[in-house]
């Protein structure tokens, strides 16, 4: 596994070549061994491809017209362009997988402080769900990007989805057109503080 987390790259330029189904379910299968806070298994994953995807990105790209309009995000507006990019590496990507919270509270909710680390508690356990599942996509020779950029589109994409819960992020999967370097990273001398006797 260690091999898997030095070589896993942020993917986007795939190969037109199908992804067999095994493959997906033996990635699914790795994000729902993550562990999870209180054990409250908060995710589906929504497997799309061929109309499906085209569907979803459909949605997207409705989302992305609407916020330069009607921003959701008014102080994000500076990253729609990366959001576009983003759109065509899903349209090129042969398998995108949606991750719902199903816990999740709406975006325009007004949190308690039991509410606010019950959506921390939450995210951090699909974020480990979502590395497991890049980390299975790397050990079978595939390529992943983990999308965040969804959230330009949070109500059209929750709206085609119509699943319970929150849409939290996607995950672009297939067969790598591309070897990036990768991206530089910060040592352990400035990002740890050690406390300890």
């Amino acid at each position: 596994m260690i091999t898997a987390i030095n070589n896993r790259r942020s993917i986007r330029r795939y190969k037109n070549q199908n992804v067999p189904r095994q493959m997906i379910e033996e990635i699914i299968e790795a994000g729902i061994l993550a562990p999870s806070s209180k054990n409250r298994q908060p995710w589906k994953f929504i497997v799309t491809s061929g109309a499906a995807k085209k569907e979803a990105l459909a949605a997207m790209e409705r989302g992305l017209h609407r916020e330069k309009e009607t921003p959701l995000l008014p102080g994000c507006t500076q990253y729609i362009g990366g959001a576009e990019n983003t759109l065509r590496i899903m349209e090129q990507a042969p398998i995108v997988i949606f991750i719902v919270n199903t816990l999740g509270l709406a975006i325009h909710s007004v949190l308690t402080p039991e509410e606010r680390i019950y959506e921390m508690c939450n995210a951090q356990s699909i974020g480990a769900a979502i590395e497991n599942m890049c980390l299975a996509a790397e050990e079978q020779g595939l390529g992943s990007l983990w999308i965040c950029d969804t959230c330009f589109a949070y109500e059209e994409l929750n709206h085609w989805l119509g699943s319970e819960g929150e849409l939290f992020a996607a995950l672009a999967l297939g067969y790598a057109d591309e070897q990036p370097a990768a991206r530089p990273r910060k040592g352990i001398e400035e990002v740890t503080e050690w406390r300890v006797d």
